[in-house]
């Protein structure tokens, strides 16, 4: 893999950070299974698109995509909590509405951002941009990734994973879980549109369908992060995340440049899911393993060492 091939794949893989971090959030703080992800991604980009092309600071855009996926989270939180509706079934409401929503949002199924101001303007120039736009990105991903360090060890973090681990036990201890469960979509949802505002800003414009397999690509590297970094410390758990994003486009990129393999673009879908039910399988063979190395310990503990 060459340098230039090697940054564009962290590049991205960073900005799915943003997007991993959105899904562990939902599925293993909230245990709520969130589709909306595949609407939310594409909300924040168009919300950003619009706004800066109608001449909106960039900040400011991302900071508007986020509210919008905030919005958009409250939405599926709202259909669950308040109105009933199953996790899965509510949060693909919410996707689906979304999509017309983008089309709204945009006028149009993409709009180009060439020769645009974007968060990265102020210090790209044309001999630096392969690897200024992924330091920038990583110094935003590392803000996040504190910022949600310090959430989650707050009342109002703890709140949140408590509900998720055991919501009766919550509401036993005068947790109000329905608004928590609220926010905490609500937060994951920002994060995730967020992902998606940077990403129309590296990509150069916004289309209607760069949403289709985000859920995958989060879960993904959820997954991953979690094979290769176990641990039960918040801090490592959110790393594990950002670094499980990286590795999977990595990852993707290194199995479509491989020659002798003979993949080709349209079979990145191919590779996600293969890559996932790696990440899936391998923590059973990690457990099959240790598992004789247990039993040898304890049998020659039992004997003395004695054959």
């Amino acid at each position: 893999m060459s340098m230039l091939s090697f940054m564009g794949a962290l590049e991205i893989g960073l900005i799915f950070a943003l997007v991993a971090l959105g899904v562990w959030i939902s599925f293993r703080v909230l245990d709520f299974p969130d589709l909306t992800a595949d609407g939310s991604f594409p909300l924040g980009g168009a919300v950003a698109a619009v706004l800066i092309v109608s001449g909106c600071n960039p900040w400011l855009a991302c900071g508007a995509a986020m509210l919008a996926g905030a919005v958009a989270g409250l939405v599926t939180g709202w259909l669950n909590v308040r109105l009933g509706i199953l996790q899965l079934l509510a949060s693909i409401l919410t996707m689906i509405a979304l999509y017309s929503i983008n089309l709204r949002i945009m006028g149009a199924p993409n709009i180009p951002l060439l020769g645009e101001p974007t968060v990265f303007s102020p210090f790209v120039s044309d001999d630096n941009a392969y690897w200024v736009q992924p330091l920038v990105l990583a110094v935003i991903v590392l803000v996040v990734k504190l910022i949600l360090d310090w959430f989650f060890a707050s009342q109002m973090g703890l709140a949140l994973r408590a509900t998720g681990a055991n919501p009766r036990m919550a509401r036993a201890q005068g947790i109000a879980t329905g608004r928590v469960t609220l926010g905490g979509m609500a937060l994951s949802n920002a994060l995730i549109a967020l992902g998606g505002a940077l990403y129309v800003q590296t990509q150069g414009g916004s289309d209607i369908s760069m949403g289709l397999g985000t859920i995958v690509i989060g879960l993904a590297a959820v997954i991953i992060g979690e094979t290769l970094m176990p641990s039960r410390a918040l801090f490592i758990i959110t790393l594990a995340t950002v670094v499980g994003a990286v590795l999977y486009r990595i990852f993707i990129a290194l199995a479509l440049q491989a020659d002798f393999i003979g993949l080709q673009a349209q079979d990145l879908n191919l590779i996600t899911a293969v890559l996932v039910a790696v990440a899936l399988v391998l923590p059973r063979f990690k457990s099959k393993w240790r598992k004789p190395a247990k039993n040898g310990k304890s049998a020659n503990a039992a004997t003395g060492g004695q054959p």
